[in-house]
């Protein structure tokens, strides 16, 4: 009998949290999905898809990852913006068969800051892209990947 009550009460709960509409079911709290720029196969489309088919070099844009990858499966990549009003970053890495890798948009005032893990298929360029106060900056990093980590 406790059973049943506890299951009663927790369905009833449940109710009024969406009843009230402070859950709502099956809407995620996320930017929307840029469908076209992560289907893009040509390193053209996916930076016109973000909106950075030109962009300017920049020093201020930091990309840290390994000169050489082991295993081209987790490739630890992290990039830190130094533009000041920092709105997104994009990860691309030029010959992916889908160069556009990962799309980060910060928040006001958010650090230009992030950490994650890419994957790639062989040796290729990767390519930070910082939008700030309507202008797209960019920089790049060689990073090799060897097969089976022994340097082939």
């Amino acid at each position: 009998m406790n059973e049943l009550r506890r299951a009663l009460l927790r369905a009833a709960g449940a109710g009024l949290v969406f009843g009230a509409g402070l859950l709502r079911p099956m809407r995620a709290l996320a930017a929307e999905w840029n469908k076209s720029g992560f289907d893009a196969k040509s390193i053209a489309d996916a930076l016109r898809s973000i909106g950075a088919a030109t962009s300017i070099e920049s020093k201020d844009i930091l990309i840290k990852a390994p000169e050489i990858a082991e295993n081209g499966a987790v490739v630890p990549v992290e990039v830190t913006s130094k533009i000041p009003n920092t709105q997104s970053i994009s990860l691309v890495a030029e010959k992916n068969p889908f160069p556009l890798i990962a799309s980060f948009d910060f928040a006001h005032g958010a650090e230009g800051f992030i950490s994650t893990r890419i994957k790639m298929g062989q040796t290729s360029q990767i390519r930070a892209i910082v939008k700030a106060d309507g202008k797209v900056y960019s920089a790049s990093k060689e990073v090799k990947v060897t097969i089976g980590g022994c340097g082939g």
